[in-house]
């Protein structure tokens, strides 16, 4: 099937008119196909090559429509940086309708009702992120939205200087998010709640749907899946940067990409936003900051579910989903198979030896995977050896308790640890070039982002060390 072949429903808009409002895009001047995502397209039940579709270029610009499609915006509140905005919404991303279980949207297509003091656009730095890390976070096995396509055109965009305009397809299974509920909540729109539960168990949990209490299991599901989705940024050294309750998505995948980063050396402290003055939304806080969005989630839900019940599942149910994830995937970065009752205090450890050692972190468990004994390849990428040192000694003892030969815990570890990680300074790299027409260095990023645990002997160049002057910097909001 090609893209262009979709049809298209729109469940959304049967819901109150409260919920969305009719938005009319603004195509942008010359566009061009930028790239594409064959690999995301599946999700669509799409097999034909989408460059050769020659309809995906006009419906990507919103100057043609998929069948039974219609533009909409939906709205929703949230918390920023921890105080309570009571009416945001989709400032500038327009929704298509919904095909095979994703919902699409394009980001970047202009104005709606709820842009306020924005021009309802996106530049194409910001595009060529969101649509790269997308891609990137799927490769590496994190719930996320996914990018089908990014546009370019010659329609000036006024930021901090004069930019190009772009437009990103994104998909989603829901856009739903924390922020939803919270709009609802604070309007006093109780009934509106339940109408919101019950759409969002229709389309994220169906099982729930003939459940006795499902709203509080609906809740439940929403804690374990944002708790996982969390450990495995943690595990990978992902940092989000706007972990507002208007980005937090309701089925627990990650959601709107910008001033995000993964760590270059590895620092517990990381803030990779640099409007995040206080460090709210620092490497290190993000599994409190996601439980506090979940606080903020069970209060909105108090009409409907029992506060008390909510906090409850919160309590029992947020660190230990969260704990056992984690330790489940960095064990298995470490290559740890067996259970042994010193591994925590051996991973606390390590992680504060990486720390002390100035390594990249990422770097080092790809480095860790091929480890027979020999320290040089790691110890020779750190700027200080001695924590290391000391530390793979005992790593060395830990690894005479396991069963498996080295050459099955090198190939375990291997699928484990990823070569390729999307880090600022190839995406800065890739938007240069872009930004003068060269977008060679974007295709190359999508295919490694997709199959980032492969070797790709023709892109070893994607592996080189992150230049010290653009190590762990700090990022302003994309736009």
């Amino acid at each position: 099937m090609k893209f262009s072949d979709l049809k298209l429903t729109t469940p959304y808009l049967s819901l109150s008119p409260l919920f969305y409002d009719m938005a009319e895009p603004m195509p942008l001047e010359n566009p061009f196909l930028i790239t594409a995502s064959q690999d995301a397209a599946k999700l669509l039940g799409v097999d034909e090559n989408l460059y050769s579709d020659e309809k995906l270029l006009s419906i990507v610009n919103a100057q043609m429509q998929l069948e039974n499609s219609r533009f909409f915006s939906m709205c929703y509140a949230g918390h920023q940086f921890g105080y309570f905005v009571e009416r945001l919404g989709d400032g500038r991303a327009i929704n298509l309708g919904k095909v095979n279980g994703q919902n699409l949207q394009l980001k970047g297509a202009g104005l709606t009702l709820y842009s306020r003091q924005g021009d309802g656009r996106a530049v194409l730095r910001s595009s060529v992120r969101e649509f790269l890390m997308s891609e990137a976070m799927h490769g590496l096995g994190i719930e996320t939205s996914r990018a089908l396509a990014l546009i370019g055109s010659e329609t000036k965009v006024a930021r901090e200087r004069w930019e190009s305009g772009a437009i990103v397809l994104r998909l989603s299974p829901t856009w739903i998010r924390f922020g939803t509920f919270e709009y609802f909540y604070a309007k006093g729109e109780y009934d509106k709640l339940q109408e919101l539960a019950d759409y969002v168990i229709a389309e994220s949990f169906p099982e729930l749907e003939n459940e006795e209490g499902r709203y509080l299991k609906m809740y439940a599901k929403v804690v374990g899946n944002t708790a996982r989705t969390v450990a495995k940024w943690q595990t990978y050294g992902f940092n989000h940067g706007v972990m507002n309750t208007d980005n937090m998505s309701i089925d627990g995948r990650t959601i709107d990409y910008g001033p995000f980063a993964f760590l270059d050396d590895y620092d517990a402290n990381y803030i990779c936003n640099h409007s995040d003055v206080e460090g709210r939304y620092s490497f290190k806080n993000q599994p409190g900051i996601a439980k506090w969005n979940l606080a903020q989630l069970a209060r909105a839900l108090s009409p409907i579910v029992s506060h008390e019940a909510s906090l409850l599942v919160l309590d029992e149910m947020f660190s230990a989903v969260y704990e056992r994830e984690y330790r489940s995937l960095i064990y298995g970065r470490m290559g740890l198979v067996e259970t042994d009752a010193e591994d925590a205090q051996l991973m606390e450890w390590m992680l504060g030896a990486l720390e002390s050692s100035v390594i990249d972190y990422n770097g080092f468990f790809r480095k860790l995977s091929r480890y027979d004994g020999d320290k040089s390849p790691i110890l020779d990428s750190c700027v200080y050896r001695a924590p290391l040192d000391e530390w793979l000694d005992a790593y060395t003892l830990r690894l005479e308790k396991e069963k498996l030969s080295q050459t099955q815990r090198e190939k375990m570890m291997l699928q484990k640890n990823p070569k390729y990680i999307l880090k600022n300074h190839l995406l800065q790299e890739a938007i240069l070039k872009a930004e003068r027409g060269e977008f060679r260095m974007v295709q190359e990023l999508l295919k490694v982002a997709l199959a980032p645990f492969d070797e790709h002997p023709e892109l070893e160049n994607l592996t080189k060390p992150t230049p010290e002057y653009a190590k762990n910097r700090k990022l302003s909001c994309s736009s």
